[in-house]
């Protein structure tokens, strides 16, 4: 199981790596498609979300589930708001100015820092779905995660360029974002495995972080350029998708 776990986090990293160097060819691309592509991913890691992580664990939970679900969520998001008090709002600097040319270096490495923290929640998530044992379950989870990755390595690259960041240098910093995920769906998959009685709020954290991200970061990303309406069926057809892949796997 660890090594599945690990190819599995260095999958979900590797996303970032991978819309990173399509970052690269497509410096140009428009908010437009970026924004369907983002959308769907959206309503794939909404659908993770509850029915991966939130709906087992009132499941794993017994008597006190709901409690610990509902306590669960609260204290992931909580967390993540304190982590927005110290970096910038994703969406904010995702959307700052026009393709954001001339956007100075130190705004550039804010935004950088912000995805490599809020990657940290979202390969927890990742991790600590294994701990069900579910394993159809938490690849579709990670494969959400690592869909919408795509389009966030993507966005790294032409702010930093714009900024007079190296090329080699502006990989690193996107291979350092996708490494950051690595760790913590690894320290996901052990702190839900080793104590097993601390899985049902594990996975209602983890469900929660997925669900701030979603509504806070992603959603507000995607309705920021004119596009709300393909980007609103574009999270319903993610949503379908994982729907109806959960049922059938289930």
């Amino acid at each position: 199981m660890e090594k599945i776990v690990f190819l599995t986090a260095l999958g979900v990293g590797g996303a970032t790596v991978f819309g990173s160097l399509l970052g690269f060819i497509f410096k140009n691309i428009s908010h437009r498609f970026s924004d369907i592509v983002l959308s769907f991913a959206a309503g794939v890691m909404l659908a993770a979300a509850v029915l991966g992580l939130i709906v087992p664990s009132v499941d794993y939970g017994g008597k006190w589930g709901l409690l610990i679900t509902v306590v669960g969520i609260f204290v992931g998001a909580i967390c993540l708001t304190f982590i927005d008090k110290a970096v910038p709002h994703l969406h904010k600097m995702m959307g700052a100015d026009e393709e954001q040319k001339g956007a100075n270096l130190q705004k550039v490495l804010l935004f950088v820092i912000a995805i490599a923290i809020h990657n940290l929640p979202e390969g927890i998530a990742a991790g600590v779905s294994f701990g069900t044992g579910n394993n159809e379950q938490a690849f579709m989870i990670a494969g959400g995660i690592a869909l919408q990755n795509i389009p966030e390595g993507m966005v790294i690259i032409g702010p930093m360029l714009a900024a007079g960041v190296s090329n080699r240098k502006t990989f690193v910093c996107a291979l350092i974002t996708g490494l950051i995920e690595v760790v913590g769906t690894v320290l996901g998959f052990y702190a839900a495995t080793v104590v097993e009685a601390f899985l049902p709020f594990a996975l209602a954290f983890a469900g929660g972080t997925m669900l701030y991200v979603i509504s806070n970061d992603m959603i507000p990303e995607t309705h920021a350029h004119g596009s709300e309406r393909g980007a609103t069926y574009a999270l319903l057809i993610g949503f379908c998708v994982m729907l109806v892949s959960d049922v059938l796997l289930g």
